[in-house]
């Protein structure tokens, strides 16, 4: 997938924007806070209906408008031409369109634009809690299984009808519904699971071998871990009513599943130096490119939003001269020192494109 012109109107401090994108490495270089990682998250929003730093959509609206719009002209590997519209006005329900055409529900959309992002938020991955984790499962196999969306939207509902009925003081009598709750969690709950783990267990080998191109002689693992047992969720809800009728919620079931992170078998977490873990988390979704390439036959977009802080030179070679390769796409790259980074690009012979960005307004500079 290549994004060929993107529009911009009134998001987050971006006024108005048209941009023309190189097919290979486009580079948005300025100051921090001037705007480069909100070109990224448009880009971004384009593809999940959402922003990867904003939970309210309000939030992403210029302070001074009422509307936002953002366009998208891309063409897919057999040259077929996908325009994608977004428009949201404040107190309204964000409308977006494929082709002219808008979407009966927004899930319909995920996966059409597969995109891996890397962040500093990523780090949260690493020192944040299980939720993180999850959402990183989930993201994944969403853009390539779209039932996984939907299983995993009806266990969630009805984990949350559950645990609502939990907080009643006659929930034990109430079995009924319980069950009702428990039997369709139980079969979201197993689809969810052994997506996830089919996941894991093809998506380590990947891993594996994408951070020994990084690192410097460290192995890697990545292990999921769950209190399903898959073909009795049922009976474990059950028998774990008196257990979360006294704690007020679910203590089993899949929202409780967790990735195990492991660098030369010790928790990253707790052993890895800070360029480590960059490096663990770049070839982590280094990784997840490649893996929806293979899943969803297109090439993904790739963001990398200020990755190589805390990076030295041979390691930006390394993640340079690995993305630069054939199987690799488009890519997107925001950085503070304009120098820097046109100058470890140049070096690589690949096509590329800087911006300049200032306080959200952003001057193309062409090569």
């Amino acid at each position: 997938m290549i994004l060929h012109k993107l529009s911009i109107v009134n998001y987050k401090n971006i006024a108005e924007a048209q941009l023309e994108f190189c097919p290979k490495i486009n580079c948005l270089v300025g100051l921090n806070g001037m705007g480069k990682t909100n070109v990224l998250d448009a880009i971004y929003y384009l593809s999940f209906c959402k922003s990867a730093l904003n939970a309210i959509d309000s939030q992403i609206v210029k302070h001074d408008a009422e509307l936002m719009v953002l366009q998208g002209n891309y063409t897919d590997e057999a040259g077929k031409p996908l325009d994608i519209y977004c428009g949201l006005k404040k107190g309204r329900r964000k409308v977006f369109k494929r082709n002219a055409k808008e979407y009966r529900k927004l899930s319909e959309h995920i996966g059409l634009i597969p995109l891996v992002l890397v962040s500093p938020a990523d780090q949260e991955l690493i020192l944040g809690g299980s939720d993180q984790r999850r959402r990183f499962l989930d993201m994944v196999i969403s853009q390539y299984d779209p039932n996984y969306l939907y299983e995993e939207n009806r266990y969630r509902k009805a984990l949350q009808q559950r645990n609502a009925l939990l907080k009643r003081e006659d929930a034990l009598t109430d079995t009924d519904y319980l069950s009702v709750y428990e039997m369709v969690m139980a079969e979201a709950g197993k689809y969810v699971f052994e997506a996830r783990q089919a996941f894991v267990d093809s998506f380590v080998p990947i891993f594996g071998r994408l951070y020994s191109c990084l690192g410097q002689g460290e192995t890697v693992s990545l292990s999921y871990q769950s209190n399903v047992q898959p073909d009795q969720l049922a009976l474990q809800l059950e028998q774990s009513r008196v257990k979360d009728q006294i704690v007020g919620f679910s203590l089993q079931g899949v929202h409780r599943d967790d990735l195990q992170m492991d660098l030369d078998t010790y928790p990253i977490k707790r052993e890895g130096s800070q360029g480590q873990a960059k490096t663990y988390l770049t070839a982590l979704k280094m990784a997840q490119f490649e893996y929806l390439k293979d899943k969803t036959g297109h090439l993904p977009l790739l963001l990398l939003d200020d990755i190589f802080d805390k990076l030295d030179a041979s390691r930006v070679e390394h993640i340079l001269q690995l993305v630069g390769q054939d199987n690799f796409g488009q890519i997107f790259i925001t950085d503070t020192d304009k120098n820097f980074l046109s100058h470890m690009i140049s070096t690589t012979g690949i096509d590329y494109r800087i911006f300049e960005v200032c306080e959200g307004e952003i001057k193309d500079e062409v090569q």
